[in-house]
């Protein structure tokens, strides 16, 4: 008999404080949002959706998907003839294997965006106010060129961090 190991598979979310997308009320969540003007960014973004290839690569995989749905181009092929952005694409600041490792700051998330070509604002939670954060949201939200990615320590909303 096979030795279990430990592993990950459909992870229920820990409700409060995360609402799965697919449930009645993400469904509610979403019609909410749509007709209040506020899903403007989902649409470039879920068109390119890509899962991140590697667990730590959460940073680089988001950074992908934005800058894909801000029709950045990249200025170099992907694979064939076809220029499009992808997280092994995104080793300026630092090599693949050490974020495949150790996972990329919040700083190198920006800066590679901003070497990529997009117009970066970071924030951090310790140097604005919530006011602040809620009204760049508010703006993002209702725009289908200004896009957010957060960095957060999944402990904190409850979810697993590994096996």
């Amino acid at each position: 008999m096979a030795a279990t190991v430990a592993s990950l598979y459909r992870r229920v979310l820990p409700s409060p404080p995360a609402v799965d997308f697919a449930s009645p009320e993400g469904k509610r969540l979403f019609a909410e949002a749509l007709a209040a003007g506020t899903m403007e960014g989902f649409f470039p973004l879920v068109s390119v959706f890509q899962t991140q290839s590697e667990p730590a690569f959460c940073g680089l995989a988001s950074l992908a998907v934005v800058l894909n749905a801000l029709a950045i181009d990249p200025g170099r092929r992907w694979k064939g003839p076809w220029r499009w952005f992808d997280e092994s694409m995104l080793d300026r600041c630092e090599p693949l294997d050490k974020v495949k490792a150790q996972g990329i700051t919040f700083g190198k998330v920006a800066c590679l965006a901003h070497c990529s070509g997009a117009d970066v604002q970071s924030f951090r939670a310790n140097r604005v106010t919530i006011h602040d954060l809620r009204r760049h949201l508010i703006r993002c939200v209702s725009s289908q060129d200004c896009h957010l990615i957060a960095s957060y320590h999944r402990k904190a909303f409850q979810q697993v961090t590994a096996p």
